[in-house]
């Protein structure tokens, strides 16, 4: 798995962190309505869903890390702010963070964002000898994502995400705050599996030999029922189509008057 032209090889680069360990397999059961779920939800919201937009997995990285607790609306307008400033990414190794933290104002703690930006950026071109992840698309997902996470602020939403989104087009499934709680919600993961660790049970929940559109799909529709139905106030049980396998649902629901 080379890196082109590299100024330090992956092997010289520290260690990654070691990720979760592996999912344990999941029942015949969860499997199945992991999958009846899925056909259920893509029956709603049409699959398959076109990609939301086609950026190099450089770009998509940024955008990534722009949108973390932000609206898309926003992040989108600070990517697009950067963008038009910075039509090159190693121009913002050489701009003040000052001024990236202006350009980003929009989103959620753009102070934090700013600095962190340049220093992936850095880390990258120190790691590969360019700021470019195509090289990525040569490589097996999970390791991709081990490299991508072994660069400080980049977790498994976001290394997912890199793959998932970006014109790598590659089998990786992101999972974020909606997602999440759609699948506690319906009992695919327990209550107290967070954002991070909850990326591989959910993911071994799905066929291994799932397309990159699968994937995608399947978070998108899960995403889109978190938004649209299964908010986090107020949840639209009545019109879900999923209340009649949804735990959550069912506890939620009025008792039936006595008689």
């Amino acid at each position: 798995m080379p890196i082109p032209s590299p100024q330090k090889s992956f092997l010289d680069a520290p260690p990654p962190r070691r990720s979760r360990a592996a999912a344990p397999s999941p029942s015949p059961d969860l499997r199945e309505k992991a999958l009846l779920v899925h056909r259920r939800l893509c029956a709603v919201y049409d699959c398959p869903i076109p990609y939301f937009h086609s950026l190099d997995p450089l770009s998509e990285l940024i955008s990534s890390l722009l949108s973390h607790r932000t609206r898309n609306a926003d992040s989108g307008r600070a990517f697009k702010a950067l963008r038009a400033r910075f039509p090159d990414w190693a121009e913002v190794l050489e701009a003040p963070v000052s001024e990236i933290e202006a350009l980003i104002a929009g989103v959620t703690w753009p102070e934090l964002k700013a600095p962190r930006i340049r220093a992936v950026l850095l880390a990258v071109r120190e790691r590969v000898g360019a700021l470019s992840l195509d090289f990525l698309a040569e490589w097996p997902v999970e390791e991709a994502r081990t490299w991508l996470q072994a660069i400080p602020g980049i977790g498994p939403k976001t290394s997912a995400a890199v793959l998932s989104f970006s014109t790598l087009r590659m089998p990786a499934l992101p999972v974020d705050s909606h997602h999440h709680r759609v699948a506690q919600r319906l009992g695919l993961i327990p209550r107290s599996v967070d954002v991070g660790p909850s990326h591989p049970i959910l993911r071994a929940q799905l066929p291994a030999d799932w397309s990159a559109q699968q994937l995608y799909d399947n978070h998108e529709v899960l995403m889109l029922h978190g938004q649209d139905t299964c908010r986090h106030a107020r949840p639209a049980c009545g019109r879900c189509p999923l209340a009649d396998i949804c735990p959550s649902a069912s506890a939620t629901r009025p008792a039936s008057p006595a008689p």
